[in-house]
């Protein structure tokens, strides 16, 4: 029980003699399920949970929270299973460990989805109960302190995912101090060479810096005594990870980062933090646009304090943080102060709030996400940029990353607003969609019922809920359609027979033997083209020779969703001969009847060309390419698309070829509505002066 005792004296302090009771018989069960078992360095394993139940004391958790620390290998280390330790422990501490506790059981595909299932299962047990990453970040943490045991290979892969994932989360839920050395242990595993040659010339510093500091540290101390304000001012000094990150992204090297002056200035009530404010601005000159106020417009993870910027004795930049007692425990503590301060309602609640909605939108990226890499690649982009704060033209403050654009700030209105928007108004300004917003403007999103979203914001959106919501709708429209397109497809290949007529026997056959979960399953993948029509007409019917009388074609109406692609190859437009390549993965690709990319592919694979026409009213746009033999002089290349703009065409690429005798040719790809519509285009090309021949272009000519 030696172990136990260290253990026992520090939760004595704030636990009942009954729940330190439970403690110990949760120590006593994992120590005899992990008998025999050791660690990578050799100590007993034991000593691991005790050592990650100490840091969690430490924060003075629950006594439950302490006894899932201490089994929170038992279940996936040894005999022992859940329904063990809910027996013996009750419900709550079972459903900790289990929330804790690795997928060490399931088997996928790559290394990448195995981390990427693990994690999302703890995040969504975080949902159920906050606890779980305390018990998580206190698991890492002992784990960093301890990684010297493994291979160089094994600590650089564990050091990336803790500076990826588990250092930002804990920054994302306030908890500061495990996030520092998270960083700090997380930086000397990837760069032990850079770690020790930046601590080594930290500590030089350090000692060459101590007159300014204590100097700058006595004169804040006085000026604010003299207001008969008490206060704690004490040196603020960068962790190592923070100067390392901050010399690599802003290119300075080490003096000019270890030439600014930390401080902490630490006062009894907010009123006070605002007073000390005026008075050390009248100390010492403020630095222009460096002040920032997180007491009023607190940060998102809840970090409340008051940020500015000042020319300190000698002219040297200080930075100074004023903040009350609760702010700084909070600081440290994060959303695990609740905790310490669970009889003060008051206190920590708008960090209680804050990761509430935090969680929440976790639970919206698990639902629109449909992989487990792409649910943590969302999470991952939310963890955590810096904060930009905008307003509505109401004057609510929206939280949005640095970097954020209007769809950002759309979709973090609501869904809808994002779903449906077409333009922003930013002060009152038009504003375009793709520019990064900046702190304190006012913006207003602009909506029609008609839009859709663009899947080019992907390009540009960077926050969590944007991309999601975006991703979410394509695909929910892209299964629409290919189911849309998927029926078409059957209905033409089962030819006399009915789809209507089949029974629904015959169709759950049919999907049980293509173990597909529903008919609309099978059709989505017919319309994306990764099932045959032919083949599951046949199925569904058992009659191939009626199927193979059907010779029709499919009506294609021109603007169809996103199953339907116009080759490039040969720039398909209204009233040309068309086919059709189902294209696994893509769904239905039109192609010119003679286009030379689809003359083999016919012959080997026939079932995947389908003949097709064209609706009877087609709409949308088009591209079509033309080669224009021209005479090279001043003026022409503007006529030339003067005379295609006043046909109501746009261009959308052009490149010119030098030919002899100063003449060249251009090739131009533009857009049209219909063969009526292209041929008016090169009508009005050809009448213009110095232009020799006009000719439709396209790649399968050249082929042929």
């Amino acid at each position: 029980m030696y172990l136990f005792e260290g253990l026992k004296t520090k939760i004595s302090k704030y636990l009942s003699v009954e729940h330190v009771a439970d403690v110990r018989a949760a120590y006593i069960l994992a120590r005899d399920a992990h008998e025999g078992q050791t660690r990578s360095s050799g100590d007993p394993y034991i000593t691991h949970p005790v050592a990650v139940t100490g840091i969690l004391a430490d924060m003075q958790l629950d006594h439950e929270t302490l006894m899932a620390a201490l089994l929170h290998d038992v279940i996936e280390d040894t005999e022992y299973n859940r329904d063990d330790l809910s027996l013996a422990f009750g419900d709550t501490v079972a459903e900790l460990v289990e929330g804790v506790s690795k997928l060490d059981k399931l088997k996928f595909q790559s290394r990448q989805e195995a981390q990427a299932e693990n994690f999302r299962k703890m995040l969504m047990a975080m949902v159920e109960d906050i606890r779980v990453i305390l018990i998580k970040l206190a698991d890492r943490t002992h784990n960093m302190r301890t990684l010297g045991a493994l291979r160089p290979e094994k600590r650089r892969r564990i050091a990336v995912e803790t500076l990826d994932i588990y250092a930002p989360i804990a920054h994302r839920l306030g908890i500061h101090d495990i996030k520092n050395e998270l960083e700090n242990l997380g930086f000397d595993a990837m760069h032990p060479m850079r770690s020790r040659a930046l601590k080594s010339a930290v500590q030089q510093a350090r000692g060459n810096r101590k007159e300014i500091v204590e100097k700058t540290q006595q004169e804040l101390t006085n000026t604010i005594n003299r207001m008969g304000i008490e206060c704690r001012v004490v040196g603020r000094e960068k962790h190592l990870y923070s100067i390392y990150r901050k010399m690599q992204n802003k290119e300075l090297s080490f003096n000019e980062v270890m030439d600014i002056y930390g401080f902490r200035i630490i006062v009894d009530k907010v009123d006070s933090c605002y007073r000390v404010l005026g008075a050390i601005h009248g100390l010492y000159k403020p630095i222009e646009n460096r002040f920032k106020d997180y007491i009023a417009i607190p940060r998102t993870n809840g970090y409340q304090s008051l940020h500015t910027s000042l020319k300190g004795p000698h002219g040297i930049p200080v930075e100074v943080q004023i903040r009350t007692e609760d702010m700084d425990k909070l600081a440290d503590k994060g959303v695990a102060a609740h905790w310490l301060y669970k009889n003060d309602s008051d206190f920590g609640t708008a960090t209680q709030m804050r990761t509430s909605q935090w969680i929440q939108s976790i639970v919206e990226l698990q639902q629109r996400s449909t992989t487990s890499v792409e649910f943590i690649e969302s999470v991952k982009s939310d963890l955590f940029p810096d904060e930009i704060y905008v307003f509505t033209p109401k004057g609510m403050i929206i939280e949005l990353p640095m970097g954020a654009t209007p769809v950002d700030f759309a979709y973090a209105v609501h869904s809808d607003v994002g779903n449906n928007c077409v333009g922003a108004r930013v002060d009152h300004k038009n504003y375009s969609l793709s520019k990064p917003l900046e702190n304190g403007q006012s913006v207003e999103i602009i909506v029609s019922p008609r839009a859709k979203p663009n899947a080019n914001w992907l390009n540009f959106v960077v926050s969590a809920r944007a991309r999601s919501n975006i991703r979410h709708y394509l695909k929910r429209q892209r299964s629409e359609d290919a189911v849309n397109m998927g029926n078409r497809l059957l209905r033409h290949a089962l030819g006399a027979a009915k789809l209507d007529e089949i029974s629904d026997e015959d169709r759950q056959r049919v999907v049980d033997e293509m173990k597909y979960d529903s008919f609309n399953d099978l059709l989505s993948s017919i319309g994306m083209g990764n099932e045959l029509s032919v083949i599951i007409a046949r199925r569904l019917v058992g009659d191939s020779d009626e199927i193979e009388r059907k010779k029709g074609q499919v009506a294609i109406k021109g603007t169809e969703g996103m199953s339907v692609h116009y080759a490039r190859c040969c720039h398909p437009i209204p009233d040309d001969e068309i086919v059709a390549v189902l294209s696994p993965g893509r769904g239905v690709v039109i192609h010119q009847i003679g286009c030379a990319n689809i003359k083999k592919l016919a012959k080997e694979e026939s079932n995947r060309v389908l003949q097709m026409q064209w609706d009877d009213k087609p709409s949308g746009e088009f591209r079509a390419s033309v080669r224009v033999e021209v005479t090279n002089r001043q003026g022409t290349l503007a006529a030339l698309t003067t005379a295609i703009a006043s046909c109501d065409s746009s261009i959308v690429h052009l490149q010119t070829n030098d030919k002899e005798d100063q003449n060249f040719s251009i090739d131009i790809e533009l857009t049209t509505r219909n063969r009526v519509h292209f041929a008016e285009i090169m009508r009005k090309i050809r009448n213009l002066p110095d232009f020799h021949s006009i000719s439709r272009h396209s790649k399968y000519k050249q082929q042929e």
